[in-house]
């Protein structure tokens, strides 16, 4: 059977396309429509929404009216014109402080006025495309903000529970609070704390039956069966009272200092927008664990969002309704209940307009104390022990304790102001604080500098250097991500001075600048006699550009070979340690000797195809080591099978590069890695190996799998081979290496998720599509016979094509690279261990295709029964 088919662009019969290839032709405008799922979600969101809403409201000290009037109007306007579809908008815990402060100061019409004011406000920054301006605020700040108010909020509706009046701020709750524990009322508590109950108890409803039953908001069920027990009780308490909306009250005329106006109005503006866009941040990671669903709706367009929120504070505000923002139980709610589009978070507001007219009796039986517990455990969960885990980690726990003392202490902008102030404090103290170490192991001076190097450090710098003895061998250490001109003179200065009086140094940790010195002598060991004078050139390479990835180019820092001169090697062979940390580039003597570090910048640019010196990307991946000028080879240079010393200078100097090179990079591990993986390995040694995926892919040399997938040891489990193929199970065609692979990772390290990574200019494609039958096959063609089915899939006029999001495929081979990564993934279906795991719903499958020339990595989402492979954007982890 022949394995050359014809590619579809190249049938001269087929009729020319008319619409866009893979879309049916356009046909008259649809109607309007809602999925099934937008559905639901919104019945979800709005039980979830309604107990909330009013809850908050009662917390401000606002009509009742206002909670349900600021949660339709964030459904509906900023659910339509935001940024973030999946996002649901409407009156937030995070804003109770600052509206019960507003209307305790400037009352309900005014407070209204400033909520318009800052939807202006708003609407003015996304206009000014500002938006993730916003996301430069520390998350330590904002979390210290939350916490501040939820507990401020709990205090507050604390006094409510026990069947009191709150007071005005949270010191005087706290100083009233004695005197409520003596005079509580037993009716309040006991409908609040059955309401808890029901909150806490119900999502932990064990068995089949609590999968059910949790279906059902549990915001939900402890309001309903708080108000039902009390009803059938007959317990006299206070419940809610809407009023006639004839005389629901608007928005009036701003009344008071103008400044004090102002700064309600950044305050509100603040906090609204700072919660939103964080919230539609989460929203998208929320939306990118559901497989399929970042394709539909994109990413949050975060200036579009902000503008959203504006325009439904503005209308918000004058309505009569509460300020509105993102609100992350809800958002969380809508995207796991199966949201699909902005029409969920529409629809949920529809409907809490239509509970707000027909549902006014119902809604009056809800007792306020239910409320008030309802409010006060959101208030309680916004002070989030994983948060205060996270800044701990990350040494912000001062920032994080001011700021949430602030806030309740003396308000929300005051406290967010001086978190901002200790966060800039502790800034400046990291970025001025440098430790330097130094200590002598065998022989050999270690000085480690941890911290910013900065001129403040310029004199312990210079001290600790100035213990290290002349002749002496030194490592000088940078464990930071700074250095400012001072410091680098200093080191610079040192470096020279110690390697003119026959010291040598190894500068590690960070890209140090230090190209114009001379190399060291070599030490003891390497082929040279202790002092004896360096044989390299005393200027680095004019055509070595090493960048802090050239580890990963082939070593490829050297001009193109040239023909061998007579007796003479090049006086500019250079070479790059391989493994060097990022930024941390060796250059090498003509005896093979690390040195200093290497300037990675040359005079032309490496990157421009017409510059003649330019590394050439075809060449040996090999670098060259040289030879001494007289034409032999080094000593030590040689290996078994090597040339002879007769033999011409550059197959010398391609053995000796060969006999190198792996001692070379082993050391530079050992030396530079080694130290910083240590701790994790000896983890994953002493704990087995537990991968979260079963990587499949090609073993073409120009995949790095760790470097693409940002992976570190122990979270990939890789399988290679040629044209990443994964033969279907089966007596004939199996192949048993891939299928115990597959079956070890699935049954026994429990993988979560296979992904099956083609590429361009595969060789294996190009192979297939080259190939003729022939009778006698080579191990490569028995092997290539498993892409066959691609390449049938191919020809098949009735299968539609593989296709990349936004463009045709370049050429045939990658038409096949595409097509043979979904009929590699069938393959993959068929073997018994991913079927069952996958109908199990314990395992997902995933289609990769990675653009080597572009380093562009395409993910496969199917749309019907379209394969298309949309590009990985750049994720934003700013928030």
């Amino acid at each position: 059977m022949s394995a050359c088919a014809p590619t579809r662009a190249a049938d001269p019969n087929r009729p020319p396309r008319v619409h866009p290839p893979h879309s049916p032709p356009p046909g008259p405008h649809r109607r309007f429509r809602v999925a099934g799922a937008d559905v639901s979600a919104s019945i979800a969101v709005f039980l979830i929404a309604l107990p909330l809403s009013l809850g908050i409201a009662l917390a401000t000290g606002a009509p009742l009216q206002a909670g349900l009037v600021a949660a339709a109007v964030g459904g509906i306007v900023a659910g339509r014109l935001g940024g973030c579809p999946l996002q649901v908008s409407g009156p937030a815990a995070g804003l109770t402080v600052v509206t019960a402060d507003l209307i305790h100061r400037y009352g309900w019409r005014t407070t209204c006025a400033i909520t318009v004011l800052a939807g202006l406000a708003q609407l003015s920054l996304g206009c000014l495309r500002v938006a993730r301006t916003a996301l430069a605020v520390s998350p330590a700040i904002v979390h210290g903000m939350l916490a501040g108010i939820g507990v401020t909020i709990a205090v507050a509706q604390l006094h409510i529970v026990l069947g009191g009046t709150p007071q005005s701020s949270v010191l005087a709750n706290l100083r009233a609070l004695p005197a409520q524990l003596t005079g509580l009322q037993p009716a309040s508590v006991t409908v609040s704390a059955l309401t808890l109950t029901l909150l806490l108890l119900w999502p932990r409803v064990p068995g089949r039956a609590g999968r059910l039953l949790r279906t059902i908001p549990a915001p939900l069920v402890a309001v309903a069966g708080a108000t039902t027990a009390a009803s059938l009780t007959g317990l006299t308490l206070p419940r809610v009272d809407l009023p006639s909306w004839s005389s629901h009250a608007l928005a009036g005329l701003p009344e008071g200092p103008v400044l004090g106006l102002t700064a309600a109005v950044l305050t509100t503006t603040l906090v609204c927008s700072v919660q939103s866009l964080l919230g539609a941040v989460a929203v998208d990671k929320l939306a990118a664990a559901r497989p399929g669903l970042t394709v539909r709706v994109g990413r949050s367009h975060l200036d579009r969002e902000l503008l959203g929120q504006g325009a439904a504070n503005v209308v918000s505000g004058a309505l009569g309704g509460l300020p509105v923002a993102g609100v992350a139980v809800r958002s969380s709610a809508n995207v796991k209940a199966g949201a699909v589009s902005r029409n969920s978070t529409m629809l949920h507001g529809v409907l809490v307009v239509i509970a707000a007219l027909l549902m006014v009796p119902v809604l009056e039986c809800i007792p306020l104390a239910a409320l008030a517990a309802l409010v006060m455990a959101v208030g309680i969960q916004m002070v989030s022990l994983h948060h205060i885990r996270t800044v701990t980690r990350h040494r912000e726990v001062l920032v994080y304790v001011v700021t949430t003392l602030g806030v309740v202490v003396f308000g929300v902008l005051e406290g967010v102001a001086l978190g901002i102030a200790v966060a800039v404090a502790v800034a400046m103290q990291r970025l001025a604080h440098t430790r330097i170490t130094h200590e002598e192991k065998e022989g050999v001076h270690h000085v480690h500098v941890r911290g910013q190097l900065t001129f403040l450090a310029v004199p312990r710098l210079s001290r600790a250097l100035h213990l290290v003895p002349h002749s002496a061998h030194a490592v000088v250490e940078l464990d930071g991500s700074f250095m400012d001109h001072a410091a680098y003179e200093s080191l610079q200065d040192w470096h020279n001075t110690h390697t003119a009086q026959g010291g040598t140094a190894d500068i590690t940790g960070r890209r140090t600048g230090l190209s114009d010195a001379e190399p060291p002598t070599p030490r003891p060991g390497l082929g040279t006699e202790p002092g004896a004078p360096s044989t390299a050139a005393s200027t680095p390479s004019v055509g070595c550009r090493c960048r802090p990835w050239t580890p990963w180019r082939n070593h490829q820092c050297e001009p193109p070979r040239t023909a061998p001169h007579s007796g003479a090697s090049d006086a500019s062979d250079a070479s790059v340690t391989p493994g060097a940390r990022p930024g941390a580039s060796d250059t090498l003597d003509a005896s093979g000797t690390p040195g200093a570090s290497a300037a990675p910048d040359g005079p032309n640019d490496p990157d421009d195809p017409d510059d003649p010196s330019r590394p050439d990307p075809s060449g040996p991946g090999a670098s060259r080591s040289g030879a001494d000028r007289s034409g032999a080879s080094r000593p030590g240079a040689s290996r078994p099978g090597s040339r002879t010393p007769g033999a011409s200078a550059d197959a010398d100097t391609t053995g000796a590069s060969g006999g190198h090179q792996l001692a070379r990079g082993i050391s530079a591990f050992q030396r530079n890695t080694a130290p910083l993986v240590r701790g994790e390995l000896a983890r994953l040694a002493r704990e087995g190996q537990r991968p979260s995926q079963l990587f499949l892919t090609c073993a073409d040399s120009r995949l790095v799998t760790s470097m693409i997938t940002s992976s570190g040891p122990g979270d990939l489990f890789v399988v290679r081979n040629v044209g990443n193929l994964v033969p279907p199970p089966g007596e004939e065609s199996g192949d048993d290496s891939v299928a115990a692979a597959i079956e070890y990772a699935v049954d026994v390290l429990g993988v979560r998720s296979v992904t099956v990574c083609g590429h361009s200019g595969c060789g294996a494609m190009q192979a297939l599509l080259n190939s003729e039958p022939t009778g006698a096959r080579t191990p490569l063609q028995r092997w290539l016979r498993h892409g066959l089915p691609s390449l049938e899939r191919m020809a098949d006029d009735g299968r539609p094509w593989a296709r990349l999001a936004g463009r045709a495929p370049a050429d045939a081979v990658e038409q096949l690279c595409l097509t043979n990564v979904v009929q590699q993934l069938e393959h993959l279906s068929a073997h018994p261990s991913v079927a069952r795991a996958v109908r199990e719903g314990e395992l997902e499958l995933h289609g990769m295709y990675f653009h080597v020339a572009e380093a562009q990595a395409y993910l496969l989402a199917e749309t019907g029964e379209e394969h298309v492979f949309d590009h990985v954007g750049v994720t934003d982890l700013s928030a």
